[in-house]
């Protein structure tokens, strides 16, 4: 988030602590010659009310403890990967540990989830796959799933429904995706260890002929966008989130397939998301990885590669699992492990491997003259 603002609980802690200091100090100048210290016919504030008010938010902070959310790139469950979903318990076993041991864990769904719809006429690509796809992901630890993306909506209107229908369904929430605009972009929130945080989806790249079809609207189902005007639409929602919630996460789909480094856009993108309370925005959609790092106190990844995916060799291969450790609207630590895909799925680097691995993707913020740090500010 914006290292000047402070986040939403700590806003309320210190106008409750001024309101304190205030009544101390105008009690510690009244003396017996001035029995009416705050001013003729003045109404003195409830001293014990406000008191209590900086002794229930303190101890609420208190109470609090930093969460970790892990996060993983572009999933979908064509080709090779199908016959995993026969048995979705250990679909994603080689990934599963690092999901797993975080307190949430978010990745993009890149298909419809739907076994009806009709395919978008003249589309190259349409991917889709049944509801078992949401039990592989829970089964793997995964908690929240963006479907705004340019395959959200491959199986049109209809497909999109059963994907809400089935994200109802299963335990792992659906976000970036509504039956109406206000659906669309509204964060999945939860509460863990006693903090909250709002994940929201989004997309940034879509067709041109299809942004009228596919972007939510009033009563109109569809995805969250980015393009145009709706950036000041995700904005706002961010905004509002950061006014409620500890922490405030967006998942976006952006970047331009096949390139590292990010569109020229991108980072005034993530400075608005970040100015309006994002705590960390991460995406995908590149299909190979990008630059990753700090930002004041909050954190970007431009590019988390493919994750689950049937097309893949050399950098379409490279890969890995973004851990993030939030507090109280800020990114405490950062981890990158590394992964390349093998059979479809993630398999953790070890050792000398994982290193150079590390090293590569750490050498790619230089590489697109990109001012991310290793650690926060």
């Amino acid at each position: 988030m914006n290292p000047e603002r402070p986040c939403p609980r700590t806003r309320r802690i210190l106008a409750a602590g001024a309101a304190a200091l205030t009544l101390t100090l105008a009690a510690s100048c009244s003396t017996a010659d001035d029995p009416d210290p705050l001013g003729e016919g003045a109404i003195a504030p409830d001293t014990e009310e406000s008191e209590g008010n900086v002794e229930v938010q303190a101890s609420a902070e208190a109470s609090s403890e930093p969460l970790t959310i892990a996060f993983g790139g572009d999933v979908m469950f064509e080709g090779m990967l199908r016959p995993r979903l026969d048995d979705p318990a250990t679909a994603l076993d080689p990934i599963s540990e690092q999901l797993s041991a975080a307190d949430l864990a978010m990745v993009n769904l890149e298909t419809a989830v739907t076994e009806g719809g009709t395919p978008v006429p003249g589309k190259d690509f349409v991917f889709r796959a049944p509801a078992s796809a949401l039990e592989a992901l829970d089964a793997a630890g995964v908690d929240v799933a963006t479907v705004a993306n340019n395959h959200g909506m491959d199986f049109g209107e209809d497909g999109l429904l059963d994907t809400l229908d089935n994200g109802d369904a299963s335990p792992v929430a659906l976000v970036g995706a509504g039956r109406d605009i206000d659906e669309a972009y509204a964060p999945h929130v939860a509460e863990v260890n006693g903090q909250s945080v709002a994940m929201f989806g989004a997309t940034d790249v879509l067709d041109d002929h299809l942004i009228p079809a596919w972007t939510a609207g009033e009563g109109k189902p569809g995805l969250a966008s980015t393009k145009f005007e709706m950036k000041d639409r995700m904005v706002q929602a961010v905004s509002e989130a950061a006014d409620e919630h500890d922490n405030v996460v967006v998942f976006l789909h952006w970047g331009l397939e096949g390139a590292h480094c990010p569109l020229p856009h991108a980072p005034e993108l993530a400075d608005d998301l970040i100015a309006a309370g994002a705590t960390a925005v991460v995406g995908g959609h590149a299909h190979v990885l990008s630059p990753g790092g700090f930002q004041g106190n909050a954190y970007v990844h431009y590019g988390l590669s493919n994750f689950v995916f049937y097309n893949f060799s050399g950098p379409t291969a490279e890969t890995g699992v973004l851990t993030l450790t939030f507090d109280q609207g800020n990114v405490l630590e950062a981890d990158w492990a590394p992964a390349q895909i093998q059979g479809g799925v993630p398999v953790p680097y070890e050792g000398e491997a994982a290193e150079q691995a590390h090293q590569t993707w750490v050498d790619m913020r230089q590489e697109c003259g990109l001012p991310l740090a290793d650690s926060p500010a």
